[in-house]
């Protein structure tokens, strides 16, 4: 149940991180789920257990995180079609 979890909350959180942004992430929900994962990954070392835990991922860390690599990989992928 631990993984599945983990899976669902970085869905949200990458979502939330392409809400916030106002940008799409490639990929779908597939995606989503792999910024909020990697940018729980991201966050937490910049900012380690800050804010509420859910499931074992610090909320607030994930969506700097991922909003971060959102930003980032919009940056690369507008650079890439030019």
């Amino acid at each position: 149940m631990g993984f599945l979890s983990y899976l669902i909350i970085g869905g949200i959180i990458g979502w939330l991180a392409g809400l916030i942004l106002g940008k799409n992430i490639p990929g779908g929900i597939i995606g989503n789920i792999v910024a909020g994962i990697i940018g729980a990954w991201v966050g937490g070392l910049i900012f380690p257990e800050m804010g509420p835990v859910i499931w074992g991922m610090a909320i607030i860390p994930a969506l700097i995180g991922s909003i971060i690599l959102v930003a980032i990989l919009s940056l690369l992928l507008k650079s890439m079609r030019k």
